[in-house]
């Protein structure tokens, strides 16, 4: 039961960040928070099926919850790792990708940073930042370096703990599965 609370408790975090970012106006793009909230949605119910596959020791139940987290947990150890392993010109690279490819985050980072542009700031050109009607700002691009390294390694080190809390609900689902009756011999189990 303490993997079903795991998880349940990382989708719950997951709807909270979401619903944080859009009530503090840190993010105004719907679709990446509609994904998050999806995501969390999605763990909330694999949770729950495996709540209730434990409960009833329903063996379909069972097997079909430890087949999906085993798949979540490939999917988060890899993306927990390539945060982890990015060096600052990786980085780099995927800040500017990500600045070239949308408006909305970058009207976002422009204005919660305070700053213009990616590497240049150019007068001629919009800018949803305070700093825009005196001319006076910063590019974006130093202050989100700044920010990446930290961030990504809290993201990979949260994703790697949680991770293995996986690996370890997919062991556990696997060895109450195999179990011919875990009431009648409750030590059995470990």
């Amino acid at each position: 039961l303490c993997v079903f609370s795991s998880l349940q408790l990382v989708s719950l975090l997951l709807i909270g960040i979401a619903a944080w970012g859009i009530g503090f106006g840190l993010i105004s793009s719907f679709r990446v928070v509609g994904v998050v909230i999806a995501v969390g949605v999605f763990l909330f119910f694999i949770a729950l099926v495996g709540l209730i596959g434990a409960v009833k020791h329903h063996q379909v139940l069972l097997f079909f919850y430890m087949i999906i987290l085993l798949l979540v947990f490939i999917v988060q150890f890899s993306v927990s790792c390539a945060c982890l392993a990015l060096n600052e010109e990786q980085q780099s690279e995927l800040l500017e990708v990500g600045w070239n490819n949308t408006k909305s985050a970058r009207t976002d980072i422009e204005r919660n940073l305070n700053c213009c542009g990616f590497r240049v700031f150019y007068a001629n050109e919009t800018c949803a930042a305070d700093c825009f009607r005196t001319h006076h700002c910063t590019p974006c691009a130093p202050i989100m370096e700044e920010y990446s390294g930290m961030v990504l390694r809290f993201v990979g080190g949260i994703g790697l703990f949680f991770s293995f809390t996986e690996i370890l609900g997919v062991w556990l689902t696997y060895r109450y599965r195999n179990q011919k009756d875990p009431r009648a011999n409750p030590s059995a189990f470990l």
